[in-house]
């Protein structure tokens, strides 16, 4: 048993949230010059999603000191809405981001323009021209979120794209120069109605697609009749600018991650971040959380995210058998015993987070309810942050909201063996008299 102390405040140490305002979807994650970049979807002074999104914009030494600065982007005259998209640095080191500029009404197909920069600090970019709009004779329901990458002798882009007759699709484009873009035709699709092995939907938001292990990976977040459901993926590869998938498969699970954001952290490995919905505190004025960074590898033909290897430098010491006191938050490594096996969190006689194994599954309950992912067999590694729980396996990942506590914080796990660490906070969580009035830095 494991028993931790905690604070009151709600406001997560390990994730990234907002001082003031809403996000979503993370993109665009950078490393230059000594730093990462990481833009969001944000819409200021609200704790709802609505269509007005900036680019935010937040910057760190590691993924768990970023600062928030001024929004990049906003909407003018040209768009009702700065959508998600991707960044990139040229040849010549000149920023560029692609993004989705909406216009409400009809903000479900939108065009894609291009923002540049030669500010080193990347916080003075310039709206330029849009550089593709929905193919004509294509029937799209959804077209928007381009993402933008090298391949081979030529820049690739894939949008995401839905058709009216419910196939999901990314469309493909490529260019030499970044100056000319040329349509490409549908580079990946599935339909609506094919659930073998894994559904994925109507359209794909924030379609990916990048290399791990040799392989060539399409990620995508699935999306059908306005509701966000999980990021699924295929295994395969980019063959004259189509994406040819041996294999697909579903990545998350539970109804917090959503739209993950594919990177390169400082060392060149694959990563990504996740947008986490259902962590708010509306009184404090903010919604929603991205994602601890996720290191990724393909394991016996299954795309596999870690957390990265970052978070074990914030570990403190390993807690011993007893019952000792660590730091409020906590870095637990469980290797089950025999199914069914348990593991439980809870804080006085609040039941906090529950898991559960059974064979080929993994229950995971919360005050809130119940939900489930395969598990294959293995250790269980779970992040547990005020307020956030992340849980990753071999077969998965699973992020969802747990209540904020008072503390102390107990970990009793039945059988198996249990190892954990306490995590020191890199700083100081964000509070509202950081800075007054809320300001950017």
């Amino acid at each position: 048993m494991v028993t931790t102390t905690t604070t009151s405040q709600s406001r997560p140490a390990f994730h990234f949230t907002p001082r003031r305002g809403w996000i979503n979807d993370p993109h665009g994650i950078t490393w230059l010059n000594g730093a990462y970049h990481v833009f969001y979807q944000f819409v200021p002074d609200s704790t709802v999603w609505a269509p007005n999104c900036h680019w935010g914009h937040a910057v760190g030494h590691d993924l768990f000191t970023l600062v928030e600065h001024r929004p990049v982007l906003a909407p003018d005259d040209n768009d009702d809405g700065v959508w998600s998209g991707s960044a990139i640095v040229d040849r010549a080191g000149t920023g560029r981001i692609f993004y989705t500029s909406v216009s409400v009404p009809d903000f479900a197909v939108g065009v894609i323009r291009e923002a540049t920069t030669t500010d080193p600090g990347w916080e003075a970019w310039d709206k330029g021209r849009v550089i593709a709009e929905a193919p004509p004779g294509l029937d799209l329901a959804v077209f928007r979120d381009p993402f933008v990458f090298r391949s081979g002798d030529r820049w690739r882009m894939l949008v995401g794209a839905g058709f009216r007759d419910g196939t999901a699709a990314a469309i493909g484009y490529h260019s030499a120069d970044l100056a000319t873009w040329h349509y490409d035709g549908i580079a990946a699709e599935r339909p609506v109605a094919s659930h073998d092995p894994v559904w994925t939907g109507s359209a794909w938001e924030c379609p990916q697609l990048f290399e791990v292990d040799g392989r060539h990976v399409l990620i995508t977040s699935v999306w059908d009749q306005d509701l966000l459901h999980y990021a699924a993926y295929g295994i395969g590869s980019l063959i004259d600018g189509a994406f040819v998938a041996v294999s697909w498969g579903r990545l998350t699970y539970g109804e917090s991650y959503y739209a993950p954001s594919f990177f390169r952290d400082r060392h060149g490995r694959p990563c990504l971040s996740l947008w986490m919905r259902g962590i708010a505190d509306e009184d404090a004025g903010w919604a929603s959380a991205h994602s601890i960074p996720h290191a990724l590898a393909i394991q016996d033909g299954v795309l596999r995210a870690i957390p990265h290897a970052d978070l074990e430098q914030l570990r403190g010491p390993r807690c011993g058998t007893g019952d000792p006191e660590i730091a409020p938050w906590a870095d637990l490594v469980w290797q089950p015993g025999a199914d069914p096996d348990t593991l439980r969190v809870h804080s006085r006689h609040i039941d906090m987070l529950g898991l559960e194994t059974r064979p080929g599954e993994l229950e995971v309950t919360t005050r809130a309810g119940v939900a489930a992912m395969p598990w294959s067999d293995g250790e269980i590694r779970i992040v547990l942050d005020t307020g956030i729980a992340e849980i990753s396996t071999r077969d998965g990942m699973l992020g969802l909201p747990i209540p904020p506590t008072e503390g102390p914080l107990t970990i009793d796990a039945a059988d198996g063996t249990l190892t954990a660490y306490e995590l020191r906070p890199p700083r100081s969580r964000i509070d509202e008299t950081d800075r007054p009035g809320g300001g950017f830095a």
